[in-house]
C-alpha cells in the first residue's frame, strides 16, 4: 500500500493542518515527518518544505517520494543543529509531542517558528476523568465507520509508536499557559488539535 492510500487517526486530521497553512507560506517544517505523507501534501501549500524525523527508516521511506520542493532530514528536532532557529513560517507536529518532555517540545517548536508564523499540533493524551472516558467511547462508532470507509487503519512499516503520559486536561492547561491565545480542540478520534500564531 502506498503512502497516498493509507488511513489512520493521524492522517484523518491532516486536513486540519493543511487548512491552517497561511497564504503565501514560504517555508514549512513538518516535525516527526514519518514517511513524508504530510510533508508531500504541504508541498502544494508552501514554497519549500522540510521534514525531520529521528528514525532513519522513516526518512528512507520519505525520500523515495519527495516532491522537488521538499527536503527530508534525519535528526532530532530537539537537538536542532540542522534546523534554522525562527526559520519557518509554518510548523506542524502530528503525534510527536508525547515522544518527549512536553514543555521542552513546545518550547523548541516555538523557537523554530518565525515571528508571525503559525504552529499546528495534532496530539495525543490519555483519559483521566469520567468525561474523558465518555468522549473516548463516543469515538468508537465513528472510528469503526470511518475505518471501514477507508479500508481499515494502516500506516508505514516500522513507524515508532509511544503511548502518551499526559491527560487531556494537563495538555489543555499546559498549552493555555505556554501558548497564549492558542485554539485548542479535542477531536473525536482520540486526538486534539491546536493552532497558535506567534507574535510578529
Amino acid at each position: 500500500m502506498s503512502a497516498e492510500e493509507y488511513w489512520n487517526h493521524n492522517v484523518h486530521y491532516h486536513s486540519v493542518v493543511l487548512d491552517a497553512v497561511p497564504d503565501g507560506c514560504r517555508t514549512a517544517l513538518d516535525v516527526g515527518c514519518g514517511d513524508g505523507l504530510l510533508a508531500a501534501k504541504l508541498a502544494a501549500r508552501a514554497q519549500s518544505v522540510t521534514g525531520v524525523d529521528r528514525s532513519a527508516e522513516m526518512i528512507r521511506q520519505a525520500r523515495k517520494r519527495a516532491p522537488a520542493n521538499v527536503t527530508f532530514l534525519e535528526g532530532d528536532y530537539l537537538d536542532g543543529a540542522a534546523l534554522d532557529e525562527e526559520g519557518y513560517d509554518f510548523v506542524s507536529a502530528v503525534a510527536v509531542l508525547h515522544h518527549a518532555l512536553f514543555d521542552d517540545a513546545i518550547d523548541r517548536l516555538v523557537g523554530l517558528l518565525a515571528p508571525g508564523g503559525r504552529l499546528v499540533v495534532v496530539g495525543m493524551a490519555h483519559d483521566h476523568t469520567l468525561l474523558d472516558r465518555v468522549i473516548s467511547c463516543c469515538g468508537v462508532p465513528a472510528n469503526l465507520l470511518t475505518a471501514l470507509r477507508h479500508g481499515g487503519e494502516q500506516g508505514p512499516a516500522e513507524m515508532p509508536v509511544e503511548d502518551p503520559i499526559m491527560t487531556w486536561g494537563e495538555v489543555r492547561q499546559s498549552t493555555a499557559h505556554r501558548l497564549p491565545g492558542r485554539r485548542y480542540r479535542r477531536r473525536l478520534l482520540w486526538r486534539y488539535t491546536l493552532v497558535w500564531d506567534k507574535p510578529a
